[in-house]
């Protein structure tokens, strides 16, 4: 298939996709916010996990409204770490879009090893996405999990105490963080790798305004809560 038909053949599923479900949200919405849920959840229980075992660090931790001002630079500097995350995350339900959508498409056109390239393209791309999904998941959760430790111990609380209160931010943050990467779990389980494209903007469009507000939580209520709490 010549590549301006792969890419109209892609904007064709994408349009129809969204269509079908701006039919029927809910029966998309549901599963994908209840799957960012479940994996906010294992990430907070593993967050708790790394902070009980880290020694807490002796450099003092900045947290807006506690050890500096609250103001929207913070903000700033907050939405910058997490849209690359987020971008991320995006970037995996795109390629997983291209590369068991797109590429079989693209790959009719070739014979011989070029076309075995063009075959083994898709998986190595899916291992990919697996690869760095993981790999966010992991960081965040030793790098989420030290600095709670060094900031329950320079706010003299205890650290699970600390993770109850940054709740209120960390929960709209980590679901709209990882809101893409549960709709990329439930496609591949359905094999519909032609809706994930589809999925990348749907999600984007629930998950920018969550990361916004949780940054502004972070800055000016979380300080407060735990202020509360110690």
């Amino acid at each position: 298939m010549a590549p301006e038909l792969v890419v109209v053949q892609g904007l064709r599923d994408t349009r129809g996709t969204l269509r079908r479900w701006n039919t029927q949200p809910a029966r998309v919405l549901v599963p994908w916010f209840a799957g960012a849920a479940v994996v906010c959840a294992g990430l907070l229980v593993a967050v708790l996990v790394v902070a009980m075992l880290s020694t807490p660090d002796a450099t003092p931790l900045l947290f807006p409204g506690l050890t500096e001002r609250a103001s929207l630079d913070a903000v700033g500097g907050i939405l910058f770490r997490n849209g690359l995350v987020l971008a991320l995350h995006a970037m995996a339900c795109v390629a997983g879009f291209i590369a068991s959508s797109s590429m079989p498409l693209e790959a009719e056109r070739y014979r011989g090893w070029w076309r075995a390239v063009h075959d083994r393209a898709g998986t190595l791309a899916i291992a990919f996405v697996i690869g760095a999904t993981t790999f966010s998941l992991c960081t965040q959760a030793y790098i989420l999990g030290q600095s709670a430790a060094t900031l329950a111990a320079q706010g003299h609380m205890s650290r699970p105490l600390l993770v109850v209160a940054i709740l209120p931010h960390a929960v709209a943050e980590l679901v709209g963080l990882f809101l893409p990467l549960a709709a990329w779990t439930i496609a591949s389980r359905r094999g519909a790798w032609n809706e994930l494209l589809a999925a990348t903007f749907a999600t984007l469009a629930f998950s920018i305004p969550l990361v916004v507000l949780a940054a502004f939580i972070e800055v000016y209520v979380s300080s407060h809560v735990i202020l509360a709490l110690r």
